[in-house]
C-alpha cells in the first residue's frame, strides 16, 4: 500500500520551479471566468498542450506539499486548503476545465494526445463528482488523516539551505491554521449527520492523544531541524532549533491537544453507529460512486462482491494444495492456526525483522534486469515504521520519494507486534511494497519525462495497486516463494485482496457488521489478529479503496495473457513489463487500449 498523504495532497513536475505565485494568479483567473488561453490556439493539439500545462499549474498551486519537493519555497512555507471556500473555487475552476476540454474533439488528435485527454477528462469529472458529496466533513480515517499530514511531511523533508529553514517555520507557524479548517470541516459533519463511525473515532482518538501527549522536544516536526547544513552556522544552528521548539511548544502542541479533545467531547458522541459507509446521508450514491472511481469499472457493488466470492474459492482451492506439499496433517483452518503460533515463523527482535525483510529485498534487486527492461534511478530503502504511529499501521507501506530532492523511495516496515508479522509473508510484502511493486513503478512514472504532470502524480489506485499484487504473482516466476510456507504467505496475501472485494461491499452495501467481516477475513486468510483488525478498520473508514488491488491485478493477468495469445513466440516478457509501465498509472480501459496497440505494433515488427 502506498502512503497516500502527500499525493492526495499535492502534485509535482520538475519543470516547475518557484510557480506558486503565477499558479495562484491562473488559480484566481480560471476561478473568475476570465481566462480562456484555448480560443488563442490554432490547432486541436495546440489547444490541449496549452490546456495541459495550465491545469498542471492548478495542480500545483492548490498542492504545495509536494510542489515543495521540487524547491518551490513559496509552496515550502503553506499546507493544503480545504475549507469551503477554497473548495467552492477549485470546482469552479473544474468546471471552467472541463468545458474547455469538451471543445477540443479527440478525433482530431494523435493517440498520445487522445490518451492525455481522456485521462485528464476523467480525473476531472471525478473531482467534481466527489465534490457533490462534500467529503470534506470527513477529514480523517482510521489510518491516516489531516493530523498526520504535518508529521509525514517532517519525515520527508530535508533542509538545505538557511531559505530551507526558514520556509519550515513558516510551515510550522501556519500549522495552526490549517487544524482549524479541518475542525471546522468536522464539526459541519458533526452539524449535517455526516461523521465516521465509533470503531473509527476510537482508531483516531489514540493516535492523538498519543500525539497531544507526547513532550515538544519529541515531536516529529522537529525532524527537519535534526541535520543542518554546514553552511549555517553552529550559533544559527542553534537560534533555529530554539524557534522551531517554541512554535512546537506554544502554538502546535495547543491545538493538537484540543483536536484530541474535540474527538473526545464533540465528536464521539455524535459518530454514527453503523459502520457502513450507505449509513451516511445520500451514502449509496456515494458508495456507487467510489466503486466506479476506484476500479475505473461500471461494476456495481453486487458484482464486485460475487467476483470477491468467486476468487476466494479459487484460491482457497490452491491453498488447499500447498497445504498439502507442507505435508500438513489437517485441515486448513488447523493449518492456518498452526501458521500463526508456531515460534519458526517469527522473529522476537525488531531489528532482526528489518534484516530478514532487507535480506529479501536485494534477492529481488538482483533478479529485476531479467524481468525488466527499464528499471528506475531512484533507490529506495528500508525502514522501520515510525513508532508514534505503528499501533494502527499496516504492516508494510511504501513511501514515494523525490528524484528532484534526492529522496529514495522508503520500504516500511511495522515492527511493532513481532508474534503477527510471520516471516513467511515477508516475501509477498516486499515484492508489493518494494520492487517490482510500488517503488519500481512509481518511480518510473516520476522520471518519465514524457508524461505530463497530472499523468506522473496520478493516484489512480486501480493500476498502482493492481500492478503490486502482479508484481507479487510474479515472484513465482522469479523464484522469490523458496518454500510451500511463503508460497502459502503469497496466496493468503492474494486472498485477503480477494477477501476485500467481498468484505468492502459487505461492509458499505449488504449491512455486514464489524465481527461478520473480522470473521470472513480471519478464516480465510493467515492474517493475524492484530493485522485483521487493523485492516477491518481500514476499510471501514475509507470506503472502495481495497477494491482496487484485486481488480487491476485481474486485468493486468488478463492482458498479459491476452498479449501471449496474440504474439506466440514474438512475446517478450520485459516488453511487456515495459508497455505496461510506460504510459504511467492508467485508468483500466486506457491500459487495454494501450496494450492492444503495444500488440499490433510487435506483431507488425
Amino acid at each position: 500500500m502506498v502512503n497516500w498523504l502527500n499525493r492526495r495532497q499535492s502534485v509535482k513536475n520538475s519543470s516547475f520551479r518557484a510557480t506558486s505565485l503565477a499558479g495562484i494568479a491562473l488559480f484566481c483567473s480560471l476561478a473568475g471566468g476570465g481566462w480562456l488561453h484555448v480560443a488563442q490556439a490554432q490547432t486541436p493539439s495546440a489547444d490541449l498542450g496549452r490546456l495541459m500545462a495550465d491545469y498542471d499549474q492548478f495542480l500545483l498551486a492548490q498542492n504545495p506539499i509536494l510542489a515543495a519537493q521540487l524547491g518551490d519555497l513559496a509552496a515550502a512555507r503553506k499546507w493544503p486548503d480545504d475549507s469551503p471556500t477554497a473548495v467552492e473555487v477549485r470546482n469552479r475552476v473544474l468546471t471552467g476545465f472541463s468545458q474547455q476540454l469538451a471543445a477540443i474533439s479527440p478525433d482530431r488528435l494523435n493517440v498520445t494526445e487522445a490518451t492525455n485527454r481522456a485521462f485528464m477528462e476523467r480525473s476531472i469529472q471525478d473531482g467534481l463528482s466527489l465534490a457533490s458529496f462534500d467529503t470534506e466533513r470527513l477529514p480523517f480515517s482510521a489510518d491516516s488523516g489531516f493530523y498526520q499530514t504535518p508529521d509525514f511531511v517532517a519525515r520527508t523533508t530535508t533542509i538545505r539551505s538557511a531559505q530551507d529553514a526558514d520556509a519550515w517555520l513558516a510551515r510550522l507557524d501556519a500549522l495552526p491554521d490549517f487544524y482549524n479548517v479541518e475542525l471546522a470541516n468536522a464539526r459541519r459533519g458533526i452539524a449535517t449527520g455526516y461523521t465516521q463511525p465509533a470503531i473509527v473515532v476510537e482508531a483516531v482518538l489514540r493516535g492523538a492523544r498519543a500525539q497531544a501527549d507526547a513532550a515538544p522536544e519529541s515531536s516529529s516536526l522537529l525532524a527537519p531541524f535534526a541535520q543542518l547544513p554546514a553552511t549555517i552556522s553552529p550559533q544559527d544552528q542553534t537560534a533555529l532549533r530554539a524557534r522551531a521548539l517554541n512554535i512546537v511548544a506554544h502554538k502546535i502542541k495547543p491545538v493538537q491537544k484540543d483536536f484530541a479533545r474535540f474527538l473526545e467531547a464533540e465528536y464521539r458522541p455524535r459518530a454514527r453507529a453503523l459502520i457502513g459507509v450507505n449509513s451516511l446521508p445520500d451514502g449509496d450514491r456515494y458508495y456507487a460512486f467510489v466503486v466506479r472511481s476506484y476500479t475505473t469499472t461500471e461494476q456495481t457493488p453486487d458484482q464486485v462482491h460475487e467476483t470477491g466470492l468467486a476468487e476466494v474459492a479459487r484460491i482457497r482451492a490452491e491453498m488447499e494444495q500447498v497445504k498439502d506439499q507442507a505435508k500438513f496433517n489437517g485441515s486448513l483452518p488447523e493449518f492456518i492456526a498452526f501458521l500463526r503460533k508456531d515460534k519458526q515463523f517469527y522473529v522476537t527482535d525488531r531489528l532482526r525483522l528489518i534484516e530478514k525483510v532487507s535480506t529479501i529485498a536485494k534477492r529481488i534487486d538482483d533478479l529485476l534486469p531479467k524481468y525488466f527492461a527499464t528499471l528506475p534511478r531512484l533507490s529506495y530503502g528500508v525502514r522501520e515504521v515510525p513508532r508514534d504511529i505503528e499501533e494502527s499501521y499496516t504492516s508494510g507501506r511504501y513511501w514515494e520519494g523525490s528524484p528532484e530532492r534526492g529522496i529514495a523511495g522508503g520500504y516500511m516496515i511495522n515492527t511493532s507486534h513481532l508474534d503477527q508479522r510471520p516471516l513467511f509473508e515477508m516475501p509477498s510484502l516486499t515484492l508489493h511494497e518494494a520492487v517490482p511493486g510500488h517503488h519500481l513503478q512509481i518511480a518510473l512514472g516520476q522520471e518519465n519525462g514524457d508524461l505530463p504532470l497530472f499523468r506522473r502524480q496520478s493516484d489512480m489506485t486501480v493500476f498502482i495497486e493492481g500492478w503490486a499484487l502482479y508484481a507479487e504473482k510474479l515472484g513465482v516466476e522469479m523464484g522469490i516463494y523458496r518454500t510451500p510456507y511463503e508460497h502459502f504467505g503469497r496466496l493468503s496475501f492474494e486472498m485477503w485482496r480477494a477477501a476485500r472485494l467481498v468484505v468492502d461491499t459487505g461492509i458499505h452495501w449488504k449491512g455486514w457488521s464489524r465481527e461478520k467481516a473480522r470473521a470472513f477475513l480471519a478464516d480465510n486468510t493467515a492474517l493475524g489478529q492484530k493485522n485483521v483488525d487493523v485492516e477491518i478498520d481500514r476499510y471501514i473508514g475509507w470506503p472502495g479503496q481495497a477494491l482496487a488491488y484485486k481488480t487491476g491485478e485481474m486485468k493486468i493477468i488478463t492482458l498479459r495473457a491476452k498479449a501471449q495469445n496474440a504474439l506466440g513466440a514474438k512475446f517478450d516478457l520485459r516488453r511487456f513489463h515495459d508497455a505496461v509501465l510506460g504510459g504511467g498509472a492508467l485508468p483500466l480501459d486506457l491500459l487495454e487500449q494501450r496494450i492492444d496497440r503495444w500488440i499490433a505494433s510487435e506483431l507488425a515488427s
